[in-house]
């Protein structure tokens, strides 16, 4: 998007996100992609790791939208990001499921509270991300190509595929409160 700037924020520190748009002044949008990761069974997972994901991604998302929000201008919105584990819940990430599906809440909750701005989300199913990084490199290539053949697109997403998403959210006056399901179809397989 032609003009976009980039900005590298603490998300889970609050007081750090506030100074952040307190230097930053009035804008057009707010897309807000940050957020850790984790995985692992219930039972077996550190119950401080957990909370150190919703920290970093709804948490992160609620600060930075809380404090955003006042500086944004007419015809402004603000785009969360969550996942579609909360429609298609995985083994090992039921914590995710919680997780996004409060996304879509505070999407819902704050497009009503926040009018006229227009409070959106994107919920990306499996994308080529850096995230990735962790998994071996041979491993993640089966990964890959066993979820892209499953999927209605026949191909796992991209990074482009949720930009444009992203760009749609915020040129589209006439959407909010929408939750726009980027996930090559995947809730249907």
């Amino acid at each position: 998007m032609e003009g976009a700037e980039a900005y590298t924020v603490d998300v889970r520190d609050e007081k750090s996100v506030k100074l952040f748009f307190d230097a930053v002044g009035a804008f057009d949008h707010l897309v807000l992609t940050a957020a850790s990761f984790i995985m692992g069974p219930f039972l077996k997972l550190n119950t401080a790791d957990v909370r150190a994901y919703f920290d970093s991604k709804f948490w992160g998302q609620y600060n930075a939208a809380k404090h955003g929000a006042p500086l944004i201008r007419k015809g402004g919105s603000i785009t969360f990001f969550g996942g579609t584990a909360n429609q298609k819940p995985l083994c090992s990430f039921a914590f995710g499921s919680a997780l996004n599906a409060a996304i879509e809440g505070l999407t819902r909750g704050l497009a009503l509270e926040l009018a006229p701005i227009r409070v959106n989300a994107i919920a990306p199913g499996i994308i080529e991300t850096p995230a990735w990084d962790l998994m071996d490199k041979k491993e993640r290539a089966s990964v890959f190509k066993q979820a892209g053949e499953k999927l209605l697109t026949r191909r796992i997403g991209q990074p482009e595929d949720i930009a444009e998403a992203a760009i749609y959210l915020m040129n589209c006056g006439f959407a909010t409160g929408s939750v726009l399901y980027v996930d090559g179809g995947d809730r249907l397989v």
